[in-house]
C-alpha cells in the first residue's frame, strides 16, 4: 500500500541525511534509477554507475558524496543503499491484518495465543502451543503440536511448524516455509531396503530470522538444528538435518546443505551452492555461486568452483580451461618433435 506524499526536507530528516537541493519538492514513493520519476526518489550505491545519475528522471537521489552536474536534489547517505530500503518502507507498508481469530480457525483448547494476534481462516494451531504477542498467521499455516513460537511471528500461508520447534521473536516465514520437517535419514537393511530413522530432534529458529518461499529447514535426528540471529535464507534452500546456520548469514536461492554442516558468523553463500555435509565454514567467509564445497573453509575466504577452491585461483583456472585442447596438441607436437632428437632416434627421410 502506497502511503502519501512527503516533502524531500522530511524524507532527509527522516533518514538523517544533508540535504541539497529544493526541500519542498514532494516525493510521491522511491523506484531505480531508470524508472524513477521526476516526483520519486532513487538512490546511487555503486560509484561505477555514477555516469548514469546525470540521465536519471528521478526527482531526489541518495548518494553517498555530493555529485556535481547532477540536475536532481541530493541526499547524502553514508549508506545510499539502506536508506532507499528505509525510504521504501516509508512509502509502502504491506496490508496487515486486525487483530483476532478468524472462526474458521482451528485453535486447540491447551494452545496459549498472546495477545494483539491475528490469525487467518483456516490456520491450525496444534495442542500445547505457545505463542507471544503480536503473531501474524495468515490462512493455511499450520503448526503443530508443542511448538513455542515468540513475540511478532509473521507467518505466511502455507508455511508450517512442526512439533516441538522453538521459534525466537521477530520471525518471519514467508509462503511455503516448512520448519522441522523430518530430516533425511534412513538406514539400509540386510535386504537392500531402506528403515526410516526416526528424526527425534527438533529445529530452532533464533531472533529476528527471515526464511524466504519455499525453503526447509529439516528437524535432527537427534538434538537440533538451529538458524542462529539475523540470518537471511532465501527461497528453495535446503537446511539439512542437525546444521547450524550462523549469526547474520546470507544464503541464497536453491544452495543445499548436507547434514551437520556448520556455518559460522556473517556466512554468504551465494545461489546453487552445494555444501557435502560433516564441514564447517568459518567466519566471513564467501562462497560464489554453484560452488560445490566438499573440505572446511578457513575465516575470510572466497571460494569459487566445484571443488571450490580459493576465488582468484579458480579465475585463472577457468579462463585456462577453453585453452586446454590446444595446449595439449602442442604438448604433444612438442613431445614429438622431442623423441626424434634423441640418439638413436631414426631421422625423417
Amino acid at each position: 500500500m502506497q502511503t502519501g506524499v512527503k516533502r524531500l526536507s522530511e524524507l532527509a530528516s527522516a533518514l538523517g541525511c544533508e540535504l541539497r537541493g529544493d526541500g519542498d519538492l514532494a516525493i510521491t514513493g522511491v523506484a531505480g534509477m531508470e524508472h524513477a520519476t521526476p516526483s520519486q526518489l532513487t538512490f546511487l550505491a555503486n560509484p561505477k554507475y555514477a555516469p548514469k545519475v546525470k540521465h536519471t528522471k528521478a526527482g531526489a537521489v541518495l548518494v553517498q558524496s555530493y555529485l556535481e552536474d547532477v540536475s536532481a536534489a541530493q541526499l547524502i547517505s553514508s549508506n545510499p543503499y539502506l536508506d532507499f530500503s528505509r525510504a521504501l518502507a516509508l512509502f509502502y507498508q504491506p496490508p496487515k491484518p486486525e487483530p483476532g481469530i478468524h472462526p474458521q480457525a482451528a485453535i486447540a483448547a491447551s494452545a496459549t495465543i498472546g495477545e494483539g494476534a491475528s490469525i487467518g481462516a483456516f490456520a491450525v494451531v496444534g495442542e500445547n502451543v505457545v505463542i507471544g504477542k503480536n503473531a501474524v498467521i495468515h490462512p493455511h499455516v499450520v503448526i503443530y503440536a508443542g511448538a513455542t513460537i515468540g513475540d511478532d511471528l509473521l507467518a505466511h500461508s502455507h508455511s508450517v511448524i512442526r512439533e516441538y520447534c522453538r521459534v525466537g521473536n521477530h520471525v518471519t516465514l514467508q509462503n511455503g516455509v516448512v520448519v522441522g520437517g523430518d530430516g533425511f535419514g534412513f538406514a539400509k537393511r540386510a535386504d537392500g531396503t531402506h528403515a526410516k530413522i526416526v528424526q527425534s530432534g527438533i529445529t530452532v529458529i533464533e531472533d529476528d530470522v527471515e526464511i524466504q518461499s519455499l525453503t526447509s529447514v529439516d528437524r535432527a535426528t537427534v538434538g537440533e538444528t538451529r538458524v542462529k540471529r539475523g540470518a537471511r535464507i532465501d527461497s528453495l534452500v535446503q537446511i539439512g538435518h542437525a546444521c547450524v546456520v550462523g549469526e547474520d548469514n546470507i544464503i541464497c536461492a536453491q544452495t543445499g546443505l548436507a547434514g551437520s554442516t556448520i556455518l559460522e558468523k556473517n556466512v554468504l553463500l551465494a545461489g546453487q551452492v552445494g555444501v557435502s555435509g560433516h564441514l564447517t565454514i568459518h567466519d566471513n567467509a564467501i562462497i560464489y555461486a554453484q560452488s560445490g564445497i566438499g573440505h572446511d573453509v578457513p575465516a575470510g575466504s572466497v571460494m569459487s568452483g566445484s571443488p571450490a577452491f580459493e576465488a582468484r585461483e579458480w579465475l585463472r583456472a577457468i579462463t585456462a580451461f577453453p585453452k586446454l585442447p590446444d595446449i595439449l596438441r602442442q604438448m604433444r607436437q612438442l613431445e614429438k618433435r622431442l623423441a626424434a632428437l634423441e640418439p638413436g632416434a631414426p631421422k625423417a627421410e
